[in-house]
């Protein structure tokens, strides 16, 4: 048990640095003194050589629930990323990204948004996705007039989003269908929503801001869509495998990824992408480099696992859920705010699997507690362990992406925060109102995502200080208004319909006036030209 034990201490610090360890440390701790901690986190008194057996090889610690989803689920999609990459859909996504959007105003950061929403869906790593897409979106976006600031913000919001993006997010989606007992289609739907706002409001600001300060369009010799998607048609093939094999045979995750990975393994070896095709020495590495990336993970999701042991053998999974709902007085905003500050600052440092885990046993059992629907707790924990990657001081994705820039790491965080709004609004959203998590009646979903995305939009406004005229701050902070109004789902609170409908009515007559003054302003300017 000992050598099982600190073998995994070992490899965790050697593979992800000292936080992680760190905190895992301080839970193995925490077991052998629980009964020694104040009230209400005291707990049942261990003897260390219990303790030490139960961790290494009792089934609700090391050998439990997280590694045996990471051994038998996760590892099967990082080896459909790493075979998709080696056929050469990694440089489809990218020439994707760019026929799409390269030739519009600010389609540099544009084609940063879309391809880091691309990969980040398949990698589901925040800082791997900065290090791969940052490497070419960065330096254009520097020859397009962003600053090296803004170009760092919009590449490390932009990979983030990724972790949120089904089909893997991260890992964080198989582990919460272990967690909730319910199947990964529902974890998928009801993740789309919010991913979808997200990537919005970034796009939509990426584009204000390029308005704002007119900023030109790629200079690059960019692809053609037409062309593109008649050289990569293919890499769509495995996708749509994936969605009918999940939706339309309810086949196991891991089935349907290993033969969707498959089937992309064949459409390489002999369809090439821009004179590009996978050869066995090709497949091969791809199988080593699926291998070296399941390190990692096994490692984390392991070391994961004492934790959920120690707080089951000592009971303080119940006392730290008490201390919580405690803390926040049986206020569920108070709780919320507390426990989206706890996320925040556990999750800063780690990788997406090991803040999921950490949180579903630590924070989102207090939120269930309140009576909120149990898969918007484990999406509202998800989202703000996250945040962690663009949240200062730590900010792994600003760190990586100010290492592209040559950026101030503290500024570039700053500005992500801003730039990152919605993950900190949206997931209160939707814990008062699970429609946003597809969770109620067709018509309330409906409603919820058209008057989310109306939201969304005017509160962009409020943010970036730009639609069609620059914004004073009286005209920001009513569009700001006007979007929280209609952000909000009508189910959330009383008189919902009413706030959403002063909101929308407020919103479009904002933007009406936007639209006046624009005119008036071009009026005036053609006079004076003429005169």
């Amino acid at each position: 048990s000992w050598i099982v034990v600190l073998g995994v201490l070992e490899a965790l610090r050697r593979r992800t640095g000292w936080m992680l360890f760190l905190i895992i440390v301080a839970f193995c701790i925490y077991g052998m003194v629980a009964h020694l901690v104040p009230s209400p986190l005291t707990g049942r008194q261990l003897q260390l050589d219990f303790l030490t057996v139960y961790l290494a090889f009792d089934p609700s610690a090391v050998l439990g629930m997280p590694l045996s989803v990471a051994s038998t689920i996760v590892v099967i999609f990082i080896l459909f990323g790493e075979v998709l990459f080696c056929t050469g859909g990694g440089q489809f996504f990218t020439d994707l990204a760019m026929a799409m959007v390269g030739r519009r105003r600010g389609g540099a950061a544009k084609i940063a948004v879309l391809s880091s929403a691309l990969f980040g869906s398949i990698s589901g790593s925040a800082v791997s996705n900065v290090a791969t897409t940052g490497l070419f979106t960065i330096p254009l976006m520097r020859r397009a007039g962003y600053k090296s600031t803004d170009a760092g913000t919009i590449e490390a919001v932009a990979s983030t989003g990724g972790q949120f993006m089904p089909p893997i997010m991260g890992a964080a989606a198989f582990l919460m269908v272990e967690f909730l007992n319910i199947n990964y289609t529902t974890v998928v739907l009801a993740a789309l929503i919010p991913a979808m706002l997200y990537y919005i409001a970034l796009f939509v600001q990426v584009h204000l801001m390029a308005e704002r300060d007119n900023l030109g369009v790629v200079e690059a010799d960019l692809p053609r869509l037409g062309l593109v998607l008649r050289q990569g048609w293919h890499f769509f093939v495995p996708f749509v495998l994936l969605i009918v094999f999940l939706f339309q045979f309810n086949m196991s995750a891991e089935r349907a990824a290993l033969y969707s990975a498959g089937a992309m393994l064949v459409i390489g070896l002999v369809k090439p992408y821009r004179d590009q095709k996978a050869s066995m020495a090709d497949t091969v590495n791809s199988f080593a480099r699926a291998g070296l990336n399941t390190v990692e993970l096994i490692t984390i999701v392991a070391a994961a696992g004492f934790v959920i042991g120690v707080l089951n053998a000592t009971g303080g999974g119940f006392a730290v859920t008490l201390a919580l709902v405690q803390l926040g007085g049986g206020n569920l905003i108070a709780l919320l705010l507390i426990g989206a500050l706890t996320c925040i600052i556990l999750g800063m440092g780690m990788p997406t699997a090991g803040v999921y885990v950490l949180l579903a046993a630590l924070v989102a059992p207090a939120i269930v507690e309140t009576g909120v629907e149990p898969i918007a707790a484990h999406m509202f924990v998800l989202y703000f362990g996250m945040m962690s990657m663009i949240t200062p001081p730590i900010a792994l994705a600003c760190f990586a992406a100010a290492t592209l820039t040559k950026a101030s790491p503290l500024m570039t965080g700053v500005a992500a925060v801003r730039l990152g709004w919605v993950a900190y609004i949206v997931p209160f959203l939707f814990v008062f109102s699970p429609s946003l998590l597809m969770v109620g009646e067709t018509s309330d979903i409906a409603i919820s995502v058209v008057t989310a995305i109306l939201g969304v939009f005017l509160i962009t406004i409020g943010v970036v200080g730009f639609y069609r005229i620059r914004l004073g701050s009286v005209f920001r902070t009513a569009f700001f208004a006007a979007g929280l109004a209609t952000l909000t789902p009508a189910n959330a609170m009383p008189y919902g319909t009413l706030v959403d409908l002063c909101g929308i009515l407020g919103g479009a007559a904002l933007l009406a006036g936007c639209y006046y003054q624009q005119r008036r302003g071009a009026a005036v300017q053609s006079i004076q030209n003429a005169s």
